[in-house]
């Protein structure tokens, strides 16, 4: 196949595709041909079976590639036909080279991550100013709503249902709307407004409000409301802040507005 596609046979083309592989008995015989060893141009006489050539050949003496050692003093391993040509000065000089390369190498990524870890310092603490201002800034933020709802809540009327069995739970668009715009016309502050419109539905209604059935076993409950009037509506507000007496069941944050058809008077 190398020297060309031609079947010696009958002279026609072929490519690798039509090979197959000798039948065994084939393989059998070819095993049991002596054949001399490919090392025979460097000094090697056996005559081994094809079958054993390839082992033979690994452990051949004569293998110019077979790996020697260097007994002049450098123990440097290399192939045979090699040996002559090396110069143990040359080797040690140029190992001696490769090593000052590397330690050159290495000094320089250690001063790279000396240098890293550097920025990497000056960076978390530059990250740990920026969360303290942040966290700064955050304070001040919820400090200013707080304060901002506390005096929204002071000026709404406190008033008193007497009729906790007519509350609307699930009020229709419409009358969120209403609600939404009562509640910025009487000064809600603008960072709750949508919230407190959401937490008008029953949806939203923390676990103690959530059911028809949980609403009836803490009816009782209710009373300890502190409930603000929101002008003109029969709603009111039920702060987190101002209700803080209520568990966690009873109250959402930042409040809840409550709808009645009835029942809402001043005190």
């Amino acid at each position: 196949m190398r020297k060309g596609q031609t079947c010696p046979m009958n002279r026609s083309n072929v490519t690798m595709a039509h090979l197959r592989p000798a039948p065994w008995i084939m393989r059998i015989m070819l095993s049991k041909l002596q054949i001399t060893c490919d090392n025979a141009g460097f000094g090697c006489t056996d005559v081994v079976c094809l079958d054993n050539l390839i082992s033979h050949l690994n452990d051949c003496e004569h293998n110019p590639k077979q790996p020697v050692t260097c007994k002049q003093g450098c123990g440097l391993e290399m192939p045979k036909d090699e040996l002559s040509n090396h110069n143990c000065i040359k080797h040690l000089r140029s190992g001696v080279q490769q090593q000052q390369t590397r330690t050159a190498e290495l000094e320089q990524t250690s001063h790279q991550l000396a240098e890293q870890k550097c920025d990497t310092e000056l960076l978390k603490a530059y990250l740990r100013v920026i969360c303290s201002i942040n966290l700064n800034l955050q304070n001040l933020e919820e400090t200013i709503e707080y304060n901002e709802i506390l005096e929204w809540m002071n000026s709404l009327q406190l008033d008193r249902v007497t009729r906790w069995g007519s509350m609307i739970s699930t009020p229709d668009a419409v009358l969120q709307a209403v609600i939404k715009q009562s509640l910025a016309e009487c000064g809600c502050p603008t960072l709750i407004i949508n919230e407190m419109t959401e937490n008008a539905h029953k949806r939203n209604w923390p676990q103690g409000l959530a059911t028809q059935e949980t609403r009836q076993m803490n009816w009782h409950c209710y009373e300890n409301y502190v409930a603000k009037r929101i002008a003109g509506k029969q709603a009111v507000v039920v702060m987190a802040c101002e209700n803080q007496n209520m568990g966690e069941e009873m109250v959402l944050e930042p409040g809840l507005v409550m709808m009645f058809a009835h029942g809402v008077e001043e005190i």
